[in-house]
């Protein structure tokens, strides 16, 4: 006779995953359980918390009365576009909401229409925050479900409601339209046979972009090792290795030739690695963080070390890859492994205590769909991670671009960074799971539990001097959090806010219009500054942040000498730059 519960837990473990997984599918990656529980959690301790509701009473009958004065106001009065924002009683906007700054919203009834739409959302604000008892990350994610369902009915998304494409279909004769319903017909198309947004193809890795001259020097599983060719005559005796994500293709790093973080430094006098990672498959399903820190990072900081012998090495990492160089650098220090000269963390975290929207994601039961679908296919999506990010940035990445290109018909210019962007990678499995359950859910770095080779790490045993780099309008590491190692490391840590978020502000070639960033050092051993201290503190300067790190780095580096050779024996180049990896879709 069969053994009842053995049979009872394989089943277990074979159906529910795929259940789940076709959960997931349907609720484009959401965790339906994960909601209802922060619904109901939010539901049921505002129905038992009458002074909260009377609140809501009372904000509603206040609005609605200054809803009627206001519209009475602009029948009366006969507001006209040239007194945007002075109209009685207006509602301001959100600081980083643009929805209604044409001055065309200022004119009957459209203005009736976004002032009425701005006062739900402050309602609606007000009715997901505060609530007695409401676990707070349940009151973040019922508050973020509120505003994309709002937005889902902001006149500025309507045809019929938007003062702005209304003009263009009457000025036009409706020929926006018929453009935009052809720009959608293609985007349909083209998403539908996995191909990139129109304009895209004029990037090409190889052709366009990621064009640095170089040799590929070392190959495995994992990864691919760029040498880049010098470009002066001599050169800062310590090498840069660069450790880029792999939840996106290295060529952020090296896009067009201006633009081109690695052809900056290359003609600096720098010698150049970089890694280019593996973009996985389902075979791949079994690479963890260990394989990322052992194939990828260690391999690569070893064959820099053959190639550029008796010199230390200028380490830095972009997004996942500098946490991924803060894992590595706190083994090797507490190893007493000492080939790193300085750590460079561009747009990375260490402690995840407030990992912003993002955190919105991650709990229990969006890892285990999630968990429960790459099971499935042994990898996580692109489109899955991409549509997570569209939901937290979705005026700028989805409701504006629907407007613009589908109603006012104007497509976008294609530019490398939205090229490179659409060249999206997949993330393996096991490794995945590792990062989302040891970082972002547990905290397990900042607290000294991630383990490395048997035993833990801890970040207090940074010693070497790190350069750090926020970005003011990061979604995916907001700067208060990278800030954060300043309370973990006694390291000297010279730290930059650039403007700009997390792509746009660390491809920051000079010359560029616009720009600034606050720099602000602090001494080893020195006592770290609150944010907002260090926030006042820091003089502002115009212009690129890449000159200040590139000063840094000379200040750290020796007199220059002549460039190393391209590979060794050990270390021969295979193949020209950029390499096989960064070409696999």
């Amino acid at each position: 006779m069969p053994d009842a519960s053995f049979s009872a837990t394989t089943l277990a473990e074979q159906l529910d995953p795929l259940f789940h997984a076709a959960l997931g599918r349907q609720m484009a990656s959401l965790s339906r359980a994960g909601l209802l529980q922060a619904g109901s959690d939010w539901a049921m301790h505002l129905a038992a918390s009458p002074g909260k509701c009377l609140d809501l009473v009372r904000l509603a009958l206040q609005q609605n009365t200054e809803m009627l004065r206001y519209a009475q106001a602009c029948m009366a009065r006969g507001l006209a576009p040239q007194v945007q924002g002075q109209g009685p009683d207006a509602v301001p906007a959100p600081v980083q909401d643009r929805r209604f700054a044409d001055p065309q919203w200022q004119q009957w009834p459209f203005n009736v229409l976004s002032q009425s739409f701005l006062l739900t959302e402050k309602w609606w604000d007000a009715a997901t925050h505060g609530v007695w008892g409401v676990e707070k990350h349940h009151e973040d994610v019922v508050a973020f479900v509120a505003r994309q369902f709002l937005d889902v009915f902001s006149p500025g998304n309507q045809l019929p409601t938007n003062p702005v494409v209304l003009q263009r279909t009457l000025a036009q004769g409706g020929a926006n339209l018929l453009r935009g319903a052809s720009n959608a017909a293609e985007d349909f198309q083209r998403q539908a046979l996995g191909e990139p947004p129109a304009g895209a193809e004029a990037f090409a890795a190889g052709r366009d972009v990621a064009t640095a001259p170089g040799k590929v020097v070392l190959k495995n599983r994992l990864m691919e090792l760029i040498q880049y060719t010098p470009a002066t005559a001599t050169v800062h005796p310590e090498p840069i290795l660069l450790v880029p994500a792999w939840i996106m293709k290295y060529y952020i790093l090296d896009l067009s030739p201006h633009n081109s973080l690695i052809r900056y430094l290359v003609e600096q006098g720098h010698t150049v690695f970089c890694i280019s990672w593996l973009n996985p498959g389902a075979a791949d399903r079994d690479l963890g963080m260990d394989d990322y820190l052992d194939e990828g990072f260690h391999a690569a900081l070893d064959a820099v070390a053959a190639i550029v012998p008796g010199q230390r090495v200028h380490a830095a990492g972009y997004c996942l890859g500098g946490t991924l160089l803060a894992i590595a650098a706190a083994a090797m220090a507490r190893d007493g492994d000492d080939r790193l000269a300085t750590t460079t963390l561009l747009a990375a975290q260490t402690d995840f205590t407030e990992p912003g929207e993002l955190a919105l994601f991650i709990d229990e039961a969006q890892l285990s769909l999630l968990e429960a679908q790459m099971q499935q296919a042994g990898y996580l999506r692109a489109d899955q991670m991409a549509g997570a990010f569209q939901m937290l940035r979705s005026y700028d990445l989805l409701w504006s671009r629907m407007v613009n290109e589908y109603l006012l018909g104007d497509r976008a210019p294609m530019n490398d960074l939205m090229a490179w962007n659409a060249d999206a990678t997949r993330m393996p499995a096991k490794m995945h799971s590792q990062y989302l359950r040891r970082l972002f859910l547990n905290n397990d770095l900042s607290q000294g539990r991630y383990p490395v080779g048997g035993r833990p790490v801890h970040l207090g045993d940074l010693h070497a001097p790190t350069f750090m780099v926020g970005t003011v309008t990061d979604h995916v590491a907001p700067w208060r959090s990278v800030f954060k190692l300043h309370q973990l490391s006694p390291a000297e840590i010279t730290f930059v806010l650039t403007s700009g978020g997390h792509n746009a502000g660390i491809v920051n070639p000079p010359g560029h219009p616009h720009r600034h960033y606050q720099l602000l050092a602090r001494a080893a051993g020195g006592h770290p500054l609150a944010p907002d201290a260090w926030l006042a503190a820091a003089p502002e300067t115009q212009g690129s942040w890449w000159p200040a790190w590139q000063a840094w780095l000379q200040a750290h580096s020796g007199t220059k000498v002549p460039p190393p050779r391209t590979g060794t024996r050990a270390y021969p180049a295979i193949a020209d730059a950029p390499g096989s990896y960064v070409l696999t879709p």
